[in-house]
């Protein structure tokens, strides 16, 4: 098969690997279309030790069971493998199972034509769902699992908040419309990419501004402030611009620097909330608002081939790429 190969720092092969092979209770999946995430990204910036090259990355994906008795059948891929025993999985927070896997880090992933994945791992779509639309249920998932976990300790309703996004990537993109589909009409996006700010600005949902620029928001004046950067440059800024009994919703991993002011969150009872994936509930949810269209057109997603792909993580790396998402179609 055809597959996108992670093989180097700043380097991908598109070449052939070897068919896999499904296992006991696992389910063979020919690939209709898989996102590049940011964790792509960083993998490919050499910065995640856990992803060793050479790997086949990608875990946004949707595609087509190739055995068993879901054969023929189009499904999205949950890519967060976990037990299915431990207390957080039998509880509805697999997402903290600490046995949990995430294709594409360690296992193959779905820059490829075929995958191997636990048969429980596949979540039913509407059958005539558009492919590279089913494909953005994971990013989409992250946004509402994020917007949620603030939602349920959130002083006032979020239609009754002011709202920051740090960052206009894809997570930043569909937490902006997360919180426009739930009321909130003050919302806020910073990202220092002018391409990037240009297509948040079509969204017709957010305030877009420069980080660097000279037009900042005005400081500790935001309910509830969505970093979706997760760097150290962003945790200050977060800290500076949540108001007091506020909270930081922290989803991005960019790096670990410091940079959130602690002291300031004592003393103003700010809250600080990590983010990690989504449950199962969460990628159905998505999987539901995504066809219905509850977000929108979705035309700010920019489609590829697969063997295009070494450009396309070429130009999110220069800064090129207009699209808060770009997905792979084999």
């Amino acid at each position: 098969m055809k597959a996108l190969v992670y093989t180097d720092t700043l380097e991908l092969q598109y070449r052939e690997e070897p068919k896999p092979v499904a296992g006991s209770d696992e389910a063979l999946i020919e690939i209709e279309a898989v996102g590049i995430c940011g964790s792509d990204m960083h993998a490919y910036h050499g910065h995640d030790a856990r992803r060793v090259p050479p790997l086949i990355l990608g875990h946004e994906a949707v595609g087509v069971v190739q055995n068993g008795q879901q054969k023929g059948k189009r499904v999205v891929l949950n890519p967060l493998i976990t037990c299915g025993h431990c207390n957080h999985c039998q509880g509805g927070r697999s997402n903290l199972c600490a046995q949990r896997e995430l294709i594409g880090m360690r296992r193959a992933g779905a820059f490829a034509e075929y995958i191997n994945i636990p048969e429980r791992n596949l979540l039913d779509i509407p059958q005539d769902m558009d492919a590279t639309i089913a494909s953005l249920a994971e990013p989409a998932a992250t946004s509402l699992h994020a917007v949620y976990l603030a939602e349920k300790i959130i002083h006032r309703p979020l239609s009754e908040c002011r709202s920051l996004i740090l960052g206009g990537g894809s997570i930043g993109v569909f937490a902006a419309l997360m919180l426009a589909h739930k009321g909130c009409t003050t919302i806020y996006l910073g990202d220092t990419n002018p391409l990037r700010r240009e297509t948040a600005e079509k969204l017709g949902c957010a305030t877009v501004y420069d980080p660097l620029g000279d037009d900042l928001p005005e400081t500790a004046s935001f309910d509830l402030v969505v970093d979706a950067v997760g760097s150290g440059r962003t945790r200050a800024a977060s800290s500076e611009l949540v108001a007091a009994g506020g909270i930081i919703s922290h989803v991005g991993l960019q790096d670990n620097e410091p940079g959130l002011d602690t002291r300031r969150l004592t003393l103003d009872e700010i809250t600080f909330l990590g983010n990690y994936t989504y449950s199962v509930i969460d990628l159905r949810a998505a999987i539901d608002l995504l066809y219905n269209g509850a977000l929108g057109p979705l035309d700010w997603v920019e489609t590829r081939l697969l063997a295009d792909g070494a450009e396309a993580f070429r130009e999110i790396h220069e800064g090129k790429a207009a699209s808060p998402k770009i997905v792979l179609r084999p």
